[in-house]
């Protein structure tokens, strides 16, 4: 089976949609079943998959097609013709932004959520159009649909009208080979030296958006912890700039225990894993997730997790996860001062967490997704 997957929309490595890109690639080419995989790759993305060299074809995307409008006109009017003319059995598109009008084989996208429709402001006027209006017409043309969670299901049914027998559900998985218990005091020695992070740190890891990711809410209710409890804890964020970055400062500079809160900026894979190991507990208190890989990751390593009920999050987590409402920012704050305080209950997240954890598997990820490939294909010539 011949498939094609589009990888213009990683954002240069640094979102979620990139992270399953990279996992599910790699676990489609060590699947026993693997594809004749096609990758097509933004020229200056190609150094992300040097693991892809010489086990899948490259099919470069002009740089200049980076940017949002000229990647979907892209997709809209070539991308289709060079499928054709390779003879692809199925396209796949991890992106509803990029889903194909014209169907020049069998189609499948992942959708992995549906923000537009849940979070005001959660893009500028134009993205928010096109994922409310535009979107839904694109979805109809796919013969297959890929969703992390039984939640984004659900929202795929009820705001896109698409078809239950053609959606199925294939939960992300968590790479074990960078996810995993280790030392904790090695841990924490490291990222005092590396971070600066030095005292007991609760650990955000989300770009910079606002509202969507919830980091203004989560500043207050750290600043009501500090204030009630009077410990020293810091609170380390995570993260690249994106829309409203600006706000997420301004707040945290208003903040009376401003000092406390460090901005890591970006940080890459190697680094991550350590500083879930360091950290006293991983917050995510986004307000809406179609899945969240960061508190799995945590629960992977051993991290005790708090988190929110916002999307899939509190399907995704289950009982490993300390869950407050998103909107709540003294609830949130209470949670804080829990697991600071809880020794025992941080030992039972870690135990709960590091089961939940182990249900997420990128090769079982890989065998369903090809699942879809092979009904998408029977679908398209029947």
């Amino acid at each position: 089976m011949k498939v094609g997957l589009s990888t213009s929309m990683i954002q240069r490595g640094r979102t979620g949609i990139a992270q399953y890109v990279f996992a599910l690639t790699k676990a489609l080419l060590d699947s026993p079943e693997a594809p004749e995989l096609t990758l097509f790759v933004l020229a200056g993305d190609r150094p992300h998959f040097t693991f892809a060299e010489g086990l899948a074809r490259f099919e470069l995307v002009p740089e200049s097609c980076r940017p949002a409008v000229r990647n979907i006109a892209w997709h809209q009017l070539r991308l289709p013709g060079r499928v054709r003319e390779l003879g692809l059995d199925v396209l796949h598109v991890p992106s509803y932004r990029r889903l194909l009008w014209p169907r020049p084989c069998a189609l499948v996208s992942t959708i992995h959520d549906l923000a537009p429709f849940q979070v005001a402001e959660k893009y500028d006027a134009k993205r928010m159009f096109y994922g409310r209006a535009v979107v839904p017409q694109l979805v109809r043309r796919q013969d297959e649909i890929i969703v992390p969670s039984v939640h984004t299901a659900r929202e795929v049914g009820r705001f896109l009208g698409f078809p239950g027998d053609r959606l199925t559900v294939v939960p992300h998985g968590v790479e074990a080979g960078r996810f995993f218990p280790a030392d904790r005091e090695v841990a924490r020695e490291a990222v005092a030296v590396r971070h600066g992070l030095d005292r007991p740190f609760f650990f955000y890891v989300s770009r910079l958006e606002h509202p969507g990711k919830n980091h203004v809410r989560l500043i207050e209710a750290f600043s009501a912890f500090k204030a009630r409890t009077g410990l020293p804890h810091l609170l380390a964020l995570a993260g690249s700039d994106w829309a409203g970055t600006e706000t997420i400062h301004a707040a945290a500079a208003r903040s009376p225990y401003r000092e406390d809160i460090r901005f890591l900026g970006y940080v890459p894979d190697e680094s991550l894993a350590g500083l879930y190991r360091a950290a006293l507990a991983a917050v995510h208190p986004s307000l809406y997730e179609g899945f969240g890989f960061p508190p799995v990751e945590a629960m992977a390593c051993g991290c005790p997790v708090l988190t929110t009920h916002g999307g899939a999050l509190a399907e995704v987590c289950g009982e490993a996860g300390l869950i407050v409402n998103p909107e709540d920012v003294f609830g949130m704050a209470s949670g804080l001062g829990q697991l600071a305080a809880d020794e025992r209950l941080r030992q039972q997240l870690i135990e709960v967490g590091l089961r939940n954890a182990a249900r997420f598997d990128w090769q079982t990820c890989a065998a369903k997704t090809c699942e879809v490939y092979r009904r998408a294909v029977a679908r398209r010539r029947a």
